[in-house]
């Protein structure tokens, strides 16, 4: 009788399809629990008995954005720093508490925040909440331990940017499209510079956590198999004594658009064949073309069948490969890049690749994109919406930016129809606004220098 049943869906579901009456599938609506501790924590509960998991999230309102002139790289400096051990967690404790609990736990820092989660059994809550409480009231910030961060960190940039081919392009090289006279919270590299590193001292780093690692300037997310009340008399519990810091001074940034097209040559020894990179100035993540602007990634850069894949490798033979992004490391509240890298093939010029890519992108501007383009990518979109319910520590993320980038955590239940709204005439449209010569930065990488 079941495979009966389960053979009459599959009959019935195909008879839809043929109908063309299917319908997508549409993420379910999320109720929130939110709360504010008198210290100025923020608190998002999304209770889900799914799996006995619980995800704990903690996202620092503070990027590289927030660092001054000279100082660059103190806020993934403190993704680090923050294991460092705290009044009664000691150094290296930290990730064997998660690991013997069962749980796993890590950290990234963005142009716009810094966050830590840990995943724990449900049972173990309590202890996701005081690790974080613990070193959000009492990081151990001495100099044996910044010295050792330090070293730490410039061998991570040594390791992800400096030794990986077309890295520095990407993630340093890109941020030349920002005035840093006019807007330097946006116009340097999350990962900080070498020299800014080895200028820090220990006085500085204790000053840029006191004015932004606190409550005040942070939100805590909490999703899983939990009840809102207990949840919150534990928040209370190991949150609600920890002091309160001076709010953040505000961050300024003017950046004109359209100000000039930008070429710069780039040697990358690491390289093995050249290649070029084409960066956009977009808003910020909450204006209304960032929908149009992501769907137009996903079009011209994103899968084998994308756009540019289709003609640059396939077609003309004159590309390895080539993606399209927005933003690499995030959302930003202010200004963002698109991003558009291709490599060449074996034995093309790069010039070559590169006027062949600067067609493909003036003819999306004036021609735009096909109704089967648009809607691959929606669809792709609307899955990985619909994946990241799926867990835990997918779901916080998701809200903790729609609550940084978007006003409000809620905004998880409506950002879907802004994609969904999109049409074709608005790709055109966002293509012909940002994607244009006048407002790019062009990358020409060659693997010697002079070649």
């Amino acid at each position: 009788m079941r495979r009966l049943t389960t053979l009459l869906a599959a009959l019935a579901a195909a008879v839809t399809l043929l109908s063309g009456r299917v319908q997508a599938q549409t993420p379910g609506h999320v109720a929130l629990t939110q709360f504010s501790l008198p210290n100025g924590l923020h608190v998002i509960l999304d209770e889900d008995h799914t799996a006995q998991v619980v995800a704990v999230d903690v996202w620092y309102h503070v990027g590289s954005r927030n660092e001054r002139r000279g100082r660059s790289g103190f806020a993934h400096l403190f993704e680090h720093m923050m294991f460092e051990g705290s009044a009664h967690v000691k150094k290296d404790q930290y990730m064997k508490f998660i690991q013997s609990a069962g749980g796993r736990d890590n950290a990234n820092t963005t142009e716009d925040h810094t966050g830590f989660y840990e995943v724990l059994p449900s049972n173990r809550l309590n202890l996701g909440l005081w690790l974080e409480a613990d070193r959000m009231r009492s990081l151990a910030i001495t100099d044996s331990t910044f010295h050792n961060q330090r070293e730490t960190v410039k061998e991570e940039r040594r390791l992800r940017v400096d030794n990986q081919p077309y890295a520095a392009a990407l993630f340093v090289d890109d941020y030349a499209l920002f005035d840093s006279a006019t807007c330097f919270p946006y116009s340097h590299s999350v990962i900080g510079s070498m020299d800014d590193l080895n200028a820090a001292t220990v006085e500085d780093v204790r000053a840029f956590h006191a004015q932004y690692y606190a409550p005040n300037n942070a939100t805590l997310v909490l999703v899983g198999d939990f009840t809102p009340a207990n949840a919150k008399r534990l928040v209370t519990q190991y949150f609600g004594d920890v002091p309160r810091a001076s709010d953040p001074p505000p961050v300024v940034c003017h950046q004109a658009f359209d100000t000039g097209a930008m070429h710069r040559a780039v040697s990358d020894p690491k390289a093995t064949l050249p290649a070029t990179v084409h960066a956009f100035r977009i808003p910020a993540y909450d204006n209304r073309d960032t929908p149009a602007l992501t769907l137009l990634a996903t079009i011209l850069g994103q899968g084998e069948s994308s756009r540019l894949n289709r003609t640059l490798a396939r077609q003309d033979k004159a590309a390895v490969a080539a993606q399209a992004l927005t933003n690499p490391f995030g959302p930003r509240r202010g200004p963002g890049v698109f991003i558009i890298l291709a490599i060449a093939n074996q034995g093309v010029k790069v010039d070559s690749l590169d006027q062949l890519l600067t067609a493909q992108l003036a003819s999306i501007a004036t021609g735009g994109v096909t109704e089967a383009e648009l809607t691959k990518a929606k669809n792709a979109h609307r899955a990985g919406a619909i994946f990241e319910r799926q867990e835990a520590l997918s779901m916080a993320e998701a809200l903790q930016s729609a609550a940084l980038f978007l006003g409000s955590p809620d905004a998880i239940n409506t950002d879907l129809a802004r994609y969904d709204a999109v049409t074709v005439a608005d790709i055109k449209r966002v293509a012909a606004t940002y994607l244009r010569p006048d407002n790019s930065l062009t990358l020409i990488i060659t693997p010697e220098a002079g070649k």
